[in-house]
């Protein structure tokens, strides 16, 4: 068995790793960097394009970040949060493009409005006294709000098109939204990685971590082709394996893991490509989630450019399987099972009635079912126009909790040990739109000397907001939009993708 050493080994090949990785080149490009990637290529679980809603997470259409309390209260607070750390991801994403590390913007993300819209009485109140909160703030200046159903038809002819007269509908709208191609995104980064030293290992599983005396890390690798197992031993490791993260952490023996479950869900989106309906649709449309759903099961008919192809997303439709990976194995969910984790997972099976009974009722939709899901949204949509395509596996989080004993936790965290030798990421959404923000704090986190004395001056320059935040500094809000917007080319009337061909630049 051969050993070598680096500084930093990255497990997974998401964005979350092309993202940290990328990082570090821009502070300590004499770091020698590793990837373990268990597939053939990068980018083919959670970030590939057609594995998530491409939604860049802002908080403009999702209202689950704005919850209404139980005395009907409503607090920008969330959404403000969310909304922050996606500028963060903008304004990095514009410097990689002004110094070349990523190429035509358009080839990884577009402009396209984000929208919200309810239907009934109590919902348009909520979404009425939402925005009359939200266009106050900086961030969220561009929203706009109507009740009128001609006026939602201008945004969105399909959503409205067949709509009886008699329905009470409202909706938001909000300009600066976008469409991310996280897969292409991804792909862009470690192509750069790779130019700049890091060494990308495909078809390599990583099967354990084990930390030495010096405080090292053994990596201890198979290589699927058949080379036989391998050990890499390094300084730093980061476990960005989505699904996979959590057995891998386990493997570490940290304490910080302990306590920690995950329940996989899967995810389904009904798509067309039919031109007649594409081309008259270009918006992210998020509705509210049915009582009792779970977050994840809020409906969204979204707009995507994946590969400089123009398609249309419903969903999502979820289904169950023990995978915690999309190529995964059956055995994933009950190898994950430890004795400090089966309390508080047997305790969030006893709790969460809602998200089981929603797990049963989508896994016995009929297709006849399914679409007229999708006719709440769009009245005219027929049949033989849609066809359903699996998504990614998403895990959720599970952990114990004082109180509850173990909660559900629809989001994601960062796990670090080991005097911050180590770390990793655990949980779904918001994910990819965050990265620079999650990332940015493991680096803050593990490397605490070397973050506050060097490295945060030259992310600084990078990401201007970092430590300031833009909401409370209108100015300076209007000033970063504008310059993501003109370097993104995120105007409405710049040419997209799907305008000037195939766009899918590689760095």
């Amino acid at each position: 068995m051969s050993t070598n050493t680096v500084d930093v080994v990255l497990i997974g090949g998401g964005v979350m790793s092309a993202t940290l990785g990328t990082l570090i080149k821009q502070v300590r490009p004499d770091w020698t960097i590793e990837v373990f990637e268990s597939r053939s290529e990068v980018a083919t679980e959670s970030s590939n394009g057609w594995n998530n809603a491409g939604t860049g997470h802002a908080a403009l259409c999702e209202l689950n970040y704005m919850p209404e309390g139980k005395d009907g209260s409503l607090s920008p607070d969330k959404a403000i949060n969310i909304n922050e750390q996606f500028q963060l991801s903008r304004e990095w994403w514009s410097t990689l493009v002004e110094r070349g590390i990523l190429g035509d913007p358009s080839s990884f993300i577009n402009p396209t409005p984000h929208m919200t819209f309810v239907r009934g009485e109590d919902n348009v109140d909520y979404l009425r006294r939402r925005y009359e909160i939200l266009k106050t703030e900086p961030l969220f200046s561009d929203m706009e709000f109507s009740d009128d159903p001609e006026k939602i038809a201008e945004w969105v002819p399909l959503v409205i098109d067949r709509r009886a007269k008699s329905e009470v509908v409202a909706a938001t709208r909000s300009e600066s939204g976008t469409d991310v191609d996280f897969g292409a995104l991804t792909r862009q980064l470690f192509s750069y990685l790779e130019s700049a030293g890091a060494k990308l290992n495909m078809s390599t599983e990583v099967q354990k971590l084990k930390r030495k005396s010096d405080g090292t890390w053994d990596v201890h690798v198979r290589n699927r082709t058949g080379f036989g197992p391998t050990t890499t031993n390094a300084k730093f490791v980061f476990v960005g394996a989505g699904g996979g993260a959590l057995p891998l952490l386990q493997s570490s023996g940290i304490p910080e893991i302990k306590g920690f479950g995950g329940f996989p869900i899967s995810g389904k989106f009904l798509k067309t490509t039919n031109p007649e309906i594409v081309e008259q649709h270009n918006a992210k449309v998020y509705g509210k989630a049915a009582v009792g759903a779970p977050p994840m099961s809020v409906p969204h008919l979204d707009t995507r450019v994946i590969d400089g192809e123009k398609s249309i997303l419903f969903g999502p439709y979820a289904g169950f399987s023990p995978n915690f990976l999309k190529k995964g194995s059956w055995w994933d969910l009950p190898g994950s099972i430890r004795p400090h984790n089966l309390g508080p997972m047997v305790k969030v099976g006893l709790t969460e009635f809602s998200l089981e009974k929603y797990l049963v009722s989508e896994l016995l939709a009929s297709r006849d079912k399914q679409m007229q899901t999708l006719r709440e949204y769009l009245p005219s949509a027929r049949t033989e126009d849609w066809e359903m395509v699996n998504a990614g596996q998403r895990v959720q989080v599970m952990k114990k909790d004082p109180e509850k004993g173990g909660i559900l936790q629809f989001g994601t965290e960062v796990i670090t040990g080991a005097e911050g030798s180590i770390a990793g990421l655990l949980g779904a959404s918001p994910g990819a739109s965050t990265a620079v923000h999650a990332m940015l704090g493991v680096l803050k986190t593990c490397f605490p000397d070397e973050y506050s004395s060097e490295w945060e001056q030259v992310f600084k320059e990078q990401v201007p907001a970092l430590g300031q935040g833009l909401n409370g500094r209108p100015e300076a809000a209007k000033v970063s939009l504008e310059r993501t917007t003109r370097v993104l080319q995120l105007s409405l009337d710049a040419p997209t993708a799907t305008d000037s061909g195939s766009a899918a630049v590689e760095a």
